[in-house]
């Protein structure tokens, strides 16, 4: 009796540990096949089958990002057009010839000549070198009629001894524009339009190096 209950106990126990393994093997296989579909996290993830819809709705996103990009670009081309327009330099009268220059000296003037004087018809049209703001206009003894116009970094650039003027003060102007005419106004000896650069407000310096600095050769 005894022996009989001593292999029914034992052949419930290896029934026991059977069950357990098995359950225990089975548990194993799931997660290597769940692994196998879904990754450990570490690994990229691929499919052989899409979704066509949301295909079609990424590749329209696709496609309207790629004009959003590209409209953003030709705007940003743009605006470097017009900054680069807006600050470059022009000749401020054509039809000219210099004929006096920064630094000489004679009888005509009281101290040596601070400018650069292009001279040509009475009336040629006199335009802005660059861009700026109109900060004085009037006539000014010796000078004559005078504008000044103060550019973007702060220098006032003179155009002196016009038969008219055509801007008042406070006018922006960009490089270019019309700003008067050439005349006789003032101590001269004939038409011409006597140019000056003052960096800062300040003194005068010799306007041919700082126009050839800005690609204009006078």
């Amino acid at each position: 009796m005894v022996g009989a209950l001593a292999l029914v106990v034992a052949g419930i126990g290896t029934a026991a540990f059977s069950s357990h393994s098995d359950r225990d093997t089975l548990r194993a296989s799931y997660q290597t096949i769940s692994a196998s579909y879904s990754g450990d996290g570490n690994e990229v993830q691929t499919t052989r089958s899409f979704d066509r819809g949301q295909l079609e709705q990424q590749a329209k996103q696709q496609a309207e990002q790629k004009l959003a990009a590209q409209a953003q670009t030709k705007q940003k081309v743009e605006a470097a057009a017009r900054q680069l327009e807006k600050n470059q330099w022009v000749l401020p009268v054509t039809g000219y010839h210099l004929t006096a220059r920064f630094g000489q000296s004679s009888g005509l003037w009281a101290r040596t000549h601070t400018g650069l004087d292009f001279a040509g018809p009475s009336g040629s049209t006199i335009v802005s070198v660059a861009a700026g703001t109109v900060k004085e206009t009037g006539y000014e003894g010796a000078y004559g009629n005078r504008t000044i116009i103060t550019l973007e970094d702060g220098t006032d650039i003179w155009y002196c001894h016009q038969s008219r003027i055509t801007v008042q003060a406070g006018e922006r102007v960009g490089p270019g524009d019309v700003i008067g005419y050439t005349g006789s106004t003032g101590n001269v000896t004939g038409p011409h339009l006597h140019l000056e650069v003052h960096p800062g407000g300040g003194d005068p310096v010799d306007p041919e190096p700082v126009l050839r600095d800005h690609k204009v050769n006078p």
